[in-house]
């Protein structure tokens, strides 16, 4: 259909009731928990029972807010950790990952290219039981034959880095891969020409062209790994991130507090979203000739 003629009334009606109710059903759920996070009762729920910021700063015996929940920034601070650690080791191997398939050729290229993709059709459940009994066969084997304790491979933070990875690193290399695919090979060729060593083109042209799509990877890594729940659990030890303590948290009874780390979660994303979109706004572009 040729956009500037006119359509029907009831499907621009329908269209528009489409979107409306689209962003209703994905928006209207963040501003409830958003809102009851600064609800003066014991229950993230209605009925509105009036505004309080007793879930950010309370600290007494009825009620802990989240700046005084020394379980919930431990928890928080963890996750944080753990997003880092998959955020590094996503883009430092989807980069390679990323030249691998797009530069070379080699027997086998779309057979790697294709078992690349499994872990993300893979449901997570599935993926962090396969690799908790793998690393722990393989711990159990290493203490049985050498007496050796690889504490890495028992259920903990290591390995809970390791679960991620697994799969966010598929993610990461198909986004540089597609940035990495529409580069122009022939200012490479030009330096090249020109007398400059290879480390020196990859540090000076290749690599910063990519940086865009390295630092969109790096952000969806982190933010995928930090809210990350089902791989989590199955390979997580004592220091628990804050995805399984919050669902600790609501089978034993959730409180106003749950909302009050939601609605942090929520604004930070946010904010890092922002701060994306106004570093891809400042970005040189090139000038017309």
């Amino acid at each position: 259909m040729i956009p500037s003629l006119p359509r029907p009334a009831i499907q621009r009606y329908g269209l528009a009731a489409f979107v409306g109710a689209f962003f209703v059903f994905l928006f209207v759920p963040l501003v409830v928990v958003a809102v009851f996070a600064f609800n003066n009762a014991d229950y993230p729920t209605p009925p509105w029972m009036g505004f309080t910021l007793d879930w950010f700063f309370a600290d007494s015996d009825s009620r802990t807010g989240l700046l005084h929940d020394a379980e919930l920034l431990k928890a928080i601070g963890v996750s944080a950790w753990v997003a880092l650690w998959v955020t590094v080791l996503s883009v430092v191997v989807g980069t390679c990952n990323a030249f691998l398939l797009e530069r070379f050729e080699f027997p086998g290229k779309s057979a790697v290219a294709l078992l690349s993709m499994v872990p993300l059709v893979i449901p997570g459940v599935i993926l962090g039981i396969s690799i908790l009994a793998f690393a722990s066969r393989i711990a159990n084997f290493a203490d049985a034959t050498w007496g050796l304790e690889l504490e890495f491979l028992r259920p903990g933070l290591p390995l809970v880095i390791l679960g991620q990875f697994s799969y966010i690193v598929t993610i990461a290399t198909l986004t540089i891969s597609a940035s990495l695919r529409r580069f122009d090979r022939t200012l490479e060729e030009a330096a090249f020409n020109l007398g400059a060593s290879r480390a020196a083109v990859l540090w000076t042209i290749t690599l910063p062209y990519l940086r865009p799509s390295m630092i969109g990877a790096a952000a969806m890594a982190f933010l995928m790994s930090f809210e990350n729940f089902n791989t989590t659990l199955m390979l997580v030890g004592s220091d628990a991130p804050l995805t399984v303590l919050m669902y600790g948290r609501m089978r034993e009874g959730a409180t106003p507090v749950l909302n009050a780390v939601s609605l942090f979660l929520m604004v930070a994303s946010a904010l890092l979203a922002v701060l994306l979109m106004w570093r891809s706004g400042r970005a040189p572009r090139p000038k017309a000739a």
